[in-house]
C-alpha cells in the first residue's frame, strides 16, 4: 500500500489507538469537536493542513511519518530528510562522536534506524572482529546486522569480568535494544 490508498483519516485513527486515546480525548488534547474529529477520521470532512499538523502535534507523531499523513491528506511534506552525511547534521554526529568516547574503555555503538552501524567507539573493535567471516545458518549465510551486534555481544559478556552484564531484547516490533548494566 502507497501513501496515496491510505486515508489521513485512516491514519489518524491508527496514531489515536496507538497513543491509546479516545476520540474523546484527543478532541480535547486538540481543541476541537469530537464530532469534527470522527468526520475527519471517517472521511466526510477534508482537514486542513494546520489541522493536520496540529493533531500530528497531539499525539506525537515523528516527523517522518508526519509527511506520510500530509501527503495523505494532500499536502506537501513539510519536514526535509537528510542522510547522516550531511553538512547541516555534523554537529549532531560530533555529539554522538563525544558520547561514544566518553563511554570508552567500555564498548559503544550508534546505529540508525535500520539497525545499520553508524559509528562506534575504539573498544568495540575486539567484539566485532571475526564477525563478518563468521555463518549465523546452516546454510552460511552471513549474519545480518542486529544477529551479528547480537552475537559480538553474547560473545563480549562471556569474557567481561568487572561485573557488567548486557542485556538484550526484542520486541514483537522487531525493534532491538541492546544495553548495558552494571
Amino acid at each position: 500500500m502507497t501513501t496515496s490508498d491510505i486515508s489521513a483519516g485512516s491514519l489518524i485513527r491508527e496514531w489515536r489507538t496507538r497513543r491509546r486515546m479516545s476520540q474523546l480525548d484527543l478532541a480535547m488534547e486538540a481543541d476541537i469537536s469530537q464530532r469534527h474529529l470522527s468526520f475527519v477520521e471517517s472521511g466526510r470532512a477534508q482537514p486542513s493542513r494546520e489541522m493536520v499538523l496540529h493533531l500530528a502535534e497531539q499525539l506525537s507523531i515523528p516527523l517522518r511519518q508526519r509527511n506520510q499523513l500530509l501527503l495523505a491528506a494532500g499536502f506537501a511534506p513539510s519536514f526535509s530528510e537528510r542522510p547522516l552525511s550531511d553538512a547541516t547534521l555534523a554537529p549532531a554526529m560530533a555529539a554522538v562522536e563525544t558520547v561514544l568516547k566518553g563511554h570508552e574503555p567500555f564498548p559503544a555503538l550508534a546505529v540508525d534506524r535500520h539497525w545499520n552501524l553508524v559509528c562506534a567507539n575504539a573498544a568495540i573493535g575486539p567484539f566485532l572482529a571475526d564477525i563478518s567471516s563468521r555463518p549465523c545458518s546452516r546454510r552460511r549465510s552471513m549474519c545480518s546486522g542486529s544477529a551479528c551486534i547480537r552475537v559480538a555481544w553474547r560473545r563480549a559478556s562471556s569474557t567481561w569480568r568487572n561485573g557488567a552484564h548486557i542485556c538484550w531484547s526484542a520486541s514483537s516490533t522487531r525493534t532491538t535494544q541492546l544495553a548495558i548494566r552494571r
